[in-house]
């Protein structure tokens, strides 16, 4: 039987060491809730972006705070908003929406929080990135001076695209956009670059196809699939670019190159004007809020390379835009064309006509220009651009004439002939080696005397020729990444010798 002392002995020592934890909670209400949209009061002490926590019935719900009045806080719900109720207690969490980043996450399919879609294992993070961050300032970047080869025979040749460049690639619909940006991925191989996709409301078939080719090329050793698919709330698809570049600056922290692709940015700019204008946000020209630039210069101005100081890594942002019949002047696409270093213009028109990929060179520019060029692909490329603009001029003006001088006849011949080779199927992309191969035949004038029905089985015979008999030549011009006399001269004979055995 206990005793009396000692009970009282017992209760006086646990009051002597008893401490008191005082914990501090910034608690809210949920006042108004739909559509992914909750309105909340009480949240006095709550930051822009900051994840707060709903706690509903079901278990904890996660939203993003958006709007920041006077007495009420408009958050986006990040998942299921069914479950959340008008009266239900909401939580700050006092941190700033973060993702997980590493190596962990190559090769993966994941959602733009960092979660897995591809039925694979948890995602283990060696770090969390915030989601919003300010892009490096000027005096940590360098000037864009390295290529990043597409394997794409218009590109690499007519409009370059440098490490730490945003190249726009805009079009139409169905006409060869994505296939461009997944065709640069696979080129990637062995180049030592990280690659990044990132699917904004794109049908998840679509993306189950592209994960399927990658696998099979071997790409998804080095590519991460981030994928908001159409089906995902809004509020996902607004975050899911600003996650991706969150993810690629983790290896431009560490020195590393990364091509991230933004597909598209369309779909990115009306799920953000669905949210404002749920919001109540004031609404201005088709309806897009008045921060709609802002919404894509500070995510594409994250792109960079930076100088050796700070690492030497970069970011090459290939961001997509869908214009509607054609309209390059509609309000997103001039945004977004006039914060990139140029733009990849595809035409329906050229993609009917089976030239694909559809690139239509007049419009098509690369602010960069031949800076990010091999010296080799600039002296054989240099005049390609004009002389491709030029055909299509010539060629529409040829058919009201019959009687033309020999000088305008040799061009559209020689026009034939460069559109026949810019030709390229998809899933096939070309060593630049090759590629300089067949431009320094065509430049001077080898090709002439090969009708043009001819040109693409020529192109595929001088490739295999030139990798069993001259693969020393190939090894130097890859070594040099120049052209000299003597080069050029060897070049010369290698291709005369093909054509000696047609």
């Amino acid at each position: 039987m206990l005793n009396k002392d000692y009970i009282v002995e017992n209760l006086k020592k646990q009051i002597a060491d008893f401490k008191s934890k005082t914990e501090t909670k910034n608690v809210g209400k949920v006042v108004e809730i739909g559509d992914g949209i909750a309105k909340i009061s009480g949240l006095s002490e709550i930051m822009m972006s900051e994840m707060i926590e709903f706690k509903t019935s079901a278990g904890s719900v996660f939203g993003l705070a958006l709007n920041l009045e006077e007495d009420i806080v408009g958050a986006v719900i990040l998942g299921e908003y069914k479950k959340i109720k008008e009266g239900d207690e909401v939580t700050c969490t006092k941190r700033i929406l973060e993702v997980p980043v590493g190596e962990s996450i190559i090769g993966r399919v994941i959602d733009p929080l960092g979660r897995p879609l591809d039925g694979k294992s948890e995602i283990v993070a060696e770090k969390f990135y915030p989601v919003e961050k300010v892009a490096s300032g000027v005096i940590s970047r360098e000037t864009v001076n390295q290529p990043v080869q597409t394997g794409i025979k218009a590109i690499d040749a007519m409009i370059p695209i440098g490490r730490g460049q945003r190249e726009l690639i805009i079009g139409d619909r169905q006409i060869g956009k994505s296939a461009i940006a997944i065709d640069a991925i696979i080129n990637q191989k062995g180049q030592n670059m990280k690659c990044i996709y990132v699917a904004i409301g794109q049908k998840e078939a679509k993306i189950a196809g592209i994960v399927a080719k990658l696998e099979e090329t071997g790409a998804m050793d080095y590519t991460t699939i981030i994928l908001a698919g159409a089906s995902t709330p809004p509020s996902l698809l607004y975050i899911a670019p600003y996650a991706g570049c969150a993810m690629a600056e983790y290896f431009l922290d560490k020195g590393e190159d990364v091509l991230i692709i933004y597909d598209d940015l369309s779909k990115h700019a009306v799920a953000y004007r669905e949210i404002s204008l749920l919001l109540r946000r004031p609404p201005g020209r088709e309806a897009y809020p008045g921060d709609i630039f802002y919404l894509h210069s500070r995510l594409l101005e994250r792109a960079c390379k930076l100088n050796k100081e700070y690492g030497g890594g970069s970011i090459t942002a290939l961001p997509i835009i869908e214009t509607q019949a054609g309209d390059v002047s509609a309000y997103i696409p001039t945004n977004v064309i006039s914060i990139t270093d140029g733009q990849i213009y595809l035409e329906p028109d050229l993609f009917y006509q089976g030239n694909r990929p559809a690139i239509s060179m007049g419009i098509s520019v690369s602010r960069v220009g031949s800076t990010a060029q091999l010296k080799a692909m600039k002296k054989v490329a240099g005049k390609m651009k004009l002389e491709a603009a030029q055909y299509r001029e010539l060629a529409a003006f040829a058919q009201f004439g019959s009687d033309l001088d020999p000088e305008t006849k040799s061009k559209l011949e020689r026009g034939k002939r460069l559109m026949e080779i810019l030709k390229q199927d998809q899933f096939c992309p070309l060593p630049v080696v090759n590629q300089i191969l067949i431009f320094f035949a065509l430049t001077k004038g080898l090709l002439d005397e090969v009708a043009v029905d001819k040109i693409s089985e020529f192109e595929t015979g001088l490739y295999k020729y030139a990798q069993n008999s001259g693969s020393q030549i190939l090894k130097e011009i890859m070594e040099k990444k120049d052209l000299d006399e003597n080069l050029e001269k060897k070049i010369e004979e290698l291709v005369k010798d093909f054509k000696a055995t047609l």
